[in-house]
């Protein structure tokens, strides 16, 4: 996937904003204010193009261990989030399930009516994988 179908894809959940609190070149994914993901396109500087996503620890090392480009996540708590570098090597559908996972992680913590609110509005179906610009 490149860095435009994966922003596409993270405005496609329900609610969910775009921002860039910690300067330019680094988009930020929100729900209720809460980060499901970081994308950070190819700068030069410290990594190549890569998301950064909320995880379910035990997952996390399932990923790692499954994927050479998933790695402990870049810049956070490494427990619980994944960085994927944009390589090419992780196929997109499973990039769109790991931002999906992502996005429900943060949601089961809201508190429960936006939780319920949230859900209902997602339910089963992954957002498609946009096609590249």
């Amino acid at each position: 996937m490149v860095p435009e179908q994966i922003m596409d894809a993270a405005l496609w959940f329900p609610e969910s904003a775009e921002d860039e609190p910690f300067g330019p070149n680094l988009l930020v994914y929100r729900v209720a204010d809460r980060i499901f993901a970081l994308m950070q396109p190819e700068d030069g500087r410290a990594m190549p193009a890569h998301l950064t996503l909320k995880c379910e620890p035990a997952l996390a090392l399932e990923l790692r261990g499954q994927f050479g480009a998933v790695i402990p996540g870049y810049h956070v708590n490494k427990k619980h989030w994944n960085s994927v570098l944009l390589d090419g090597t992780v196929p997109d559908d499973e990039i769109v399930e790991m931002l999906r996972h992502s996005y429900e992680r943060v949601v089961s913590g809201l508190r429960k009516a936006d939780r319920e609110r949230l859900l209902a509005v997602l339910g089963t179906d992954l957002p498609p994988v946009p096609d590249p610009p």
